[in-house]
């Protein structure tokens, strides 16, 4: 296999958290890029051959270029792996996990977006507060849902180990923290969220 030649376009408390994650923890060597942020027009003209839409993350290894975090993950655990990050299909615990490692986007992404859009990201003359309830009112049933079914009492949400999903997940609740609409969550969800940030590869891969 070759040597891994990756680089990470990088900003702070942006999906590019996830890939820098995983290569922490599998201890994968690894360049930051870091494109101006500018809201909009990420990188300039320049950051649009690697990224059309302007968007963070982005990642190269070698002459492969991807665009999408938790596709990043699986690449990295995948190419670079084996890691303790990745359920197996022969382990129990392999269907939940690949439930919650794609419930970080594909449910939870809406009410998120929603929730940052109209209480920080938008000007405050474009912004929805009936939105803004109903998202926090969605992400609320989320939490729930995350202690009842993900949880349970676990430590993590599938392996009985820090995997892929738990990454997914945790990502989307910093965000919710940055709103300032944390707070409310059941004290599991809360618990559970120190826990993993207390890791140290959670600590360099979002210090900057």
């Amino acid at each position: 296999m070759s040597k891994p030649d990756i680089t990470l376009y990088y900003a702070p408390l942006t999906r590019a958290i996830r890939p820098r994650w995983v290569m922490e923890e599998m201890g994968i060597p690894y360049t930051l890029e870091r494109p101006e942020f500018v809201h909009g027009r990420v990188g300039g003209d320049a950051f649009k051959s690697v990224n059309p839409l302007q968007k963070i993350p982005a990642m190269r290894d070698g002459d492969t270029l991807m665009l999408e975090s938790l596709a990043m993950m699986q690449y990295l655990a995948g190419r670079y792996g084996p890691t303790e990050l990745v359920v197996m299909p022969d382990e129990p615990d392999y269907a939940r996990y690949l439930e919650w490692l794609h419930f970080g986007e594909a449910t939870m992404v809406m009410a998120n977006s929603l929730m940052l859009a109209h209480t920080i990201l938008l000007p405050e003359d474009k912004r929805n507060p009936d939105l803004a309830r109903w998202a926090k009112a969605e992400f609320d049933k989320q939490a729930a849902l995350i202690c009842e079914r993900g949880l349970g009492g676990r430590e993590w949400l599938a392996g009985d180990r820090l995997t892929l999903a738990d990454m997914s997940v945790v990502y989307m609740l910093l965000l919710v923290k940055l709103v300032k609409q944390f707070d409310s969550v059941p004290d599991e969800l809360k618990a559970y969220f120190r826990r993993v940030t207390a890791l140290d590869s959670w600590k360099r891969a979002s210090a900057d």
